[in-house]
Formats: C-alpha cells, structure tokens, sequence
C-alpha cells in the first residue's frame, strides 16, 4: 500500500474542486518566463506584471533562484508524500448519482472558502499558491515533527491537555498496536519565523541541496507570508487547516515516517469559529485514529469498491470508528445528543464532490455514519464491552448500504 495520508479538511483546496491538484511543468526556463502555472487555475498562467514593485521583486527574486524544474520537483514531491489527496482534488467520472442525494454547503466549507477569498492580493494567493507556501506547515509536521512532551495544540496552546489525553486513551482503547502512533501539531507563525524550517521544507519540495540557495528562497517565502496583514504571519488559520493520520504501513518504499497524527491549529480555530469548539477537536482527532485501526487491520484493502465509493466507504467507517469511541462508556463516556447534535463536525466537514477519489461522504452520510457508531455503543447489552476493532468493522460493512442509501426528496 502506498503512503496514505487520510485527510479531514485543507483549506488551501477547499475554494474549488481544481485546486491542489498537480500541475504540469512549464516546459520554458521559470528564470526567463513572465508567465508560470498556476495553481489556483491548472493550465492557466500568472502574470508578475499584475503584482505590486514589493511583491513583484521577491517573486523575481524566487523565480532567479529556483532550478529550472521546481515545478516538476514540486509536483513529484507532493504525489510522493500525498500532500494533495484530499477529498477536492481532480474530478473523474462520476459513480454516485447527486441527484439521489441531499447536499449542500455547510458553514464550515463556508468558512473555508473565506480564508482564501480573504486574502486582499489575489495574486499574492495566487503566487503562495503555485510556490507551494501553503503546504510548508505540511511538510514541516510530517517529515520534521515529532511527538515531545513540549508540544502544544492550538495557536495559544489551549488544546494541548484535551488532545494529548485523548491520544492516550485512544491507545488503551483500541485493539491495535498504537504504542508507535504519535501525535504532532501543525503551527503556522512558528514555522515561519524560522528560514530553517521554511528552508527544509522547500529542499524536499524543489529538491535543492544547496543550503545557501534554500536558506536565501526562504528568506523570499517569509517576505512573502509577512507582504500581507491578512495572513498573520502565518498564524492565518489557511496555512494549518489540516488533520489527517499518516502512515508507511505495507509500502514497499518507505521514507522512514513514523506513523503520526497531526492536527493543524488551523482546524482547531474553524471549529471554534463556527461554534464547534466543545466535542469537535476530540472528535476529529478520534476519526483520525480510526484511519490508523484501518492501517492496522488491513480495511483500506479489504473491499471490492474502488474510486470515490472506496474512499467514502473508509472516511465513514472512521467517523462511525471515531464516534463509537467517543460515546463509549470505557472511551470519552460523552452524551450521544452532545457529540451528534451540538458539535456535528462529521457532518460539516462532508462534501458533495460525488465524482471526487477522495469523496468523503455528503453532509447526512457522514452524520448518519457517527450516529451509527454511536448507537453501537449505547445500544450494547453490555456497556463495559469494547467490540473488537474487526468485529465493529464487520458490523460497519453490514450498515454502509443503509448510511449511503440515497435520501433525495422528490
């Protein structure tokens, strides 16, 4: 099985479903072109004549230094390490009927789509764009970060207690062996304050080994972060609106990744913005563990389903995984009405890319989905039994027909 990154949320595609996808490479030397891809429109290009003499003069000065193929480097990166599977990259042929389904924009994709539309430069965002700046928080967390006891969650730190308690008791609570999991966080201002690791991150996405030369273009990315008040310095929630769970587990080609978690401050700040604050972030951290059962106990590969139906039967079967937890008398012990009706951030988060690989699931499937889980576990005759992680798995395949059952009204 190849790297899978199992993603709840990025932002930096949540405008539209072509965004984040792979680019091609300009064939003429980025040096000597005006014009580069972009990668808020595939195929199309952007001008630096339209951006400001500030902004203008660090891109000219980013594009002198990068190597004639970043953006083959960039693309090759990000398809290595699964920075652009989520649930909005590249649409195929559809295999689910939208018609048969109710789906519709949620607050939270709303929210998602303000962050970029936020941006007062447009070009600006264009250029972070296809640069790859939104991604770097990304491969910090993933290739650099590590489980320490000095780790915070959140911009203030104010998750740090509720995340890192609940990633103790998700280990004690599944059947599967966590003890390698870590939990890392995803902060924005922080890595942009230091060119070092803004430079590691760059070497690996442009394949730069001159550290002159890398440390000089992160440098160019800080100025460009900082050229808008808007972004923060990167305390902007759009750098670090990610949580997915990581692991190598059966690739034949590891790059020596632990198996991790890693929540972004940036979904931490959406939830609470949209008044999900309360059960959300565990909820979310407990869907990503769900994803690492899977790992664990092979589910990713035992199914017939392919394309949008395979993802959305897994990013389901986390939800009902994460919610079973949550409700569980020997888990969170939290009220079912508390997780289900006031946070509801399985069913914000849902999408309606029906032709999407990375489908998810729409707003009501993914609610039906952790009711369900939910009701598994305040349903059983013996509240102190924790299912089998494959027994409940047996339970999930049996009820999947039923979750995603169409429920359109005529």
């Amino acid at each position: 099985m190849k790297k899978t990154l199992a993603w709840a949320v990025t932002v930096v595609t949540a405008a539209t479903c072509t965004l984040g996808a792979a680019l091609p490479a300009t064939a003429a030397d980025a040096t000597s072109s005006a014009a580069v891809t972009s990668a808020a429109a595939p195929g199309a290009a952007l001008d630096i004549s339209r951006l400001s003499p500030e902004v203008k003069a660090l891109v000219d000065e980013m594009l002198a230094d990068l190597p004639v193929d970043w953006q083959e480097h960039r693309d090759a990166a990000a398809a290595k390490y699964g920075i652009h599977d989520t649930q909005w990259a590249d649409l195929r042929n559809s295999v689910i009927n939208p018609g048969d389904h109710q789906c519709g924009n949620t607050a939270f994709r709303d929210y998602a789509k303000s962050l970029r539309t936020g941006i007062q430069d447009q070009d600006l965002r264009d250029w972070l764009d296809v640069f790859g700046v939104f991604d770097i928080p990304t491969y910090d967390a993933l290739l650099f970060g590590s489980e320490s006891k000095s780790n915070t969650f959140g911009v203030n730190g104010e998750y740090t207690n509720e995340l890192t308690s609940e990633s103790k008791d998700l280990k004690r609570f599944w059947d599967i062996s966590s003890d390698d999991i870590q939990l890392v966080p995803m902060h924005g201002r922080e890595v942009f304050s230091s060119p070092e690791r803004v430079a590691r991150a760059l070497s690996v996405m442009f394949g730069i080994n001159n550290q002159p030369v890398v440390l000089g273009l992160a440098k160019v990315v800080i100025s460009l972060v900082n050229a808008d008040p808007y972004l923060q310095g990167g305390d902007n929630p759009i750098f670090t609106f990610n949580a997915f769970a990581f692991s190598e587990k059966g690739d034949p080609n590891p790059a020596g990744i632990s198996d991790r978690i890693v929540m972004g401050d940036g979904i931490l700040q959406a939830l609470k913005a949209l008044g999900l604050g309360d059960t959300a972030p565990r909820a979310v951290l407990a869907h990503e563990f769900g994803h690492h059962v899977q790992y664990e106990d092979n589910l990713f590969a035992n199914t017939k389903l392919t394309g949008p139906e395979a993802t959305r039967r897994t990013e389901l079967m986390a939800d009902a995984f994460g919610t079973y937890f949550l409700t569980h008398s020997r888990g969170e012990a939290l009220n079912a009405k508390r997780v289900l009706g006031s946070e509801k951030s399985f069913y914000e988060v849902g999408d309606c890319s029906f032709s999407s690989p990375g489908h998810h699931g729409t707003p009501n499937q993914r609610l039906a989905a952790s009711s369900w889980g939910a009701s598994v576990a305040d349903d059983a005759a013996n509240q102190g039994h924790i299912l089998p992680s494959l027994k409940l798995d047996e339970l999930f395949e049996a009820k999947l027909p039923d979750i995603v059952k169409p429920d359109a009204t005529n």
